[in-house]
C-alpha cells in the first residue's frame, strides 16, 4: 500500500471495509490505553512502565501528526478539544517525573470515543443492535466518559495530599459515592480545593449524573416520523404528535 496523503486521508474518511478497520484499530487502541493508564496507578513504578508510556505516546503522535497532515486547515485542528486533550496527553506520557500529579489528565482522551462520528456511523452500519439501541448507548457512553474524568479530576487534585485517595480506584470510589448522593464519608477531599471541587461535584455532576442514568433506563423513543410536523422521535404508546397533534399509527405489539 502506497503511503499518500490521500491513501491516509481514505484511512480516516473512507467508507470500505478497510479504512472502518483502521478507525475501529484506533478506538481499540483508545480504550487499552485508558484501561493501561486505570491500571498502572494500582501498580508502583516500574521501567516496563514508563517504556510503554512512551510507546503510547509515539502512537498518539503519529496519529495526531497523520491528522493535521491530511487536513486542509491543520489551524482548525486546533480548535478541537480531542487535539488539545491528545497534547496533553502526550506531554504527560513522555514527561512523567517532571508533571506526575497530572499523569491523569491523560484521560482526555476518553472524548474521542465520546464524539468520533465515524465510530457511531459504522456502529450503526455494521450492528442493528447499534441502530435500535442508539440513544441508550450514546448515554451510557457519555455517563461513563463523565465519571471517568470527574475522577480523574479528584485524583489528580488529591492524589498527593490525601492519604485515603491513592490510586485511580479510591478516586472512583468516592466520586460515585458523592454522585450517588450516597456519602459514606470515609473518603473526603482534603483541604480548600478539596472542599470547593466536592462542592462543584454536588452541585454541577449529581444533576447532570441524574439525567444521563435517567436517559438510559427510561423507555426508549421511537422513531415515527409525523405526517404533518416531521417530529421523528416519540413515546412507545403515543397517541398523538405532542408537537401537532396528530393522531400518530405507531405500530405496537401492545401488552399481554
Amino acid at each position: 500500500m502506497t503511503f499518500t496523503k490521500d491513501t491516509v486521508r481514505h484511512l480516516y474518511h473512507g467508507r470500505d471495509a478497510r479504512a472502518r478497520a483502521f478507525r475501529f484499530a484506533m478506538i481499540g487502541f483508545d480504550l487499552a490505553s485508558i484501561i493501561f493508564f486505570v491500571a498502572s496507578s494500582l501498580m508502583r513504578d516500574a521501567p516496563w512502565i514508563y517504556a510503554a508510556d512512551a510507546l503510547i505516546a509515539l502512537v498518539v503522535m503519529a496519529d495526531l501528526a497523520l491528522r493535521i497532515w491530511i487536513t486542509n486547515r491543520p489551524a482548525r485542528l486546533f480548535t478541537q478539544l480531542t487535539t488539545w486533550a491528545d497534547i496533553i496527553v502526550i506531554v504527560t506520557l513522555l514527561l512523567p517525573t517532571v508533571i506526575e500529579s497530572y499523569l491523569f489528565l491523560r484521560v482526555l482522551r476518553a472524548l474521542r470515543l465520546l464524539r468520533s462520528y465515524h465510530m457511531l456511523s459504522d456502529l450503526r452500519q455494521e450492528f442493528d443492535f447499534f441502530r435500535r439501541n442508539e440513544e441508550v448507548i450514546h448515554s451510557a457512553i457519555n455517563l461513563l466518559v463523565f465519571v471517568f474524568l470527574m475522577t480523574a479530576l479528584v485524583y489528580v487534585a488529591q492524589v498527593n495530599t490525601n492519604p485515603n485517595i491513592n490510586n485511580y480506584i479510591d478516586a472512583l470510589y468516592f466520586t460515585v459515592t458523592a454522585l450517588t448522593t450516597t456519602g459514606f464519608g470515609d473518603i473526603t477531599l482534603q483541604g480548600t480545593g478539596g472542599r470547593l471541587l466536592s462542592v462543584a461535584i454536588m452541585v454541577f455532576g449529581v444533576g447532570l449524573f441524574l439525567r444521563l442514568v435517567q436517559t438510559i433506563f427510561r423507555p426508549a423513543r421511537v422513531h415515527y416520523e409525523c405526517p404533518d410536523c416531521g417530529l421523528a422521535r416519540h413515546e412507545p404508546d403515543a397517541v398523538h404528535c405532542k408537537h401537532c397533534g396528530r393522531i400518530l399509527h405507531i405500530r405496537t405489539e401492545g401488552e399481554g
